[in-house]
């Protein structure tokens, strides 16, 4: 599923949970009848005004339903706003990774942006797959990820221990409750990875899991066990 072109959340919450398939191509991109959904510029990086003038001409043409962006700061976001409409914003976000609400998050909340967030299991971590003792190897890109070394870890291993009661009174996954708090947040829906068609299914039920209010607000309280002591540098990996 795509973002609503006029964007924003869309209309039927199973909408709100995009699945990704590890080895698959982008899952941004759907075609029908000859048309894509939406076409999104990978990264900052390039001229905004030459890359959103061709974006514009494709969408104005009807070869595109909407222009999307991924990584995007407040200031990138409002730049390329100046050259034509931005429908969707792309960026890492979990709740153990939050950077994204104190910066680019309200633009899109106030200019009606869908947000759309990749690593929202923060790479596997919000699974509980992974033990306090858990060592991983040179080659996994989880041993460079900033969430997964030192103290980050072991404060995301204490939250986890905290989210794991709310879990069991919803029956349901930690996979799941994360999923569920993330996409109750402004504008935003998820995609979420899997493996194989279980692990799919498991994600896609996350839209059945309803949390209180006051629940929100712990699951929100237990997330910050971690990003409180993060920095606001917005890359996740120490390469």
């Amino acid at each position: 599923h795509h973002p609503h072109p006029g964007g924003g959340r869309p209309r039927q919450r199973q909408d709100a949970l995009h699945q990704r398939r590890p080895q698959s191509g982008s899952p941004r991109h759907g075609r029908r009848e000859g048309r894509r959904d939406a076409a999104e510029r990978p990264a900052p990086g390039a001229p905004l005004r030459k890359h959103m003038s061709a974006l514009n001409r494709l969408k104005e043409q009807g070869k595109i339903r909407a222009i999307g962006v991924s990584n995007f700061s407040r200031s990138q976001l409002a730049e390329a706003s100046q050259y034509g409409r931005i429908d969707s914003l792309q960026p890492p976000y979990s709740l153990f990774w939050r950077q994204v609400e104190q910066d680019a998050m309200p633009y899109c909340v106030e200019h009606n942006i869908s947000i759309i967030a990749y690593s929202s299991l923060a790479q596997g971590l919000l699974t509980g797959k992974f033990g306090r003792e858990h060592k991983f190897q040179e080659g996994d890109h989880r041993s460079k990820n900033k969430l997964f070394n030192g103290d980050n870890y072991q404060r995301a291993q204490q939250a986890l221990a905290q989210l794991r009661p709310i879990a069991e009174r919803h029956q349901c996954t930690l996979a799941q409750l994360s999923l569920a708090w993330l996409m109750s947040q402004p504008q935003t829906n998820a995609i979420a990875g899997f493996r194989n068609s279980a692990q799919a299914i498991q994600n896609a039920q996350a839209v059945e899991v309803k949390l209180s209010a006051d629940e929100l607000q712990d699951i929100d309280q237990i997330g910050r066990l971690v990003t409180d002591h993060l920095d606001d540098n917005p890359v996740m990996w120490n390469f």
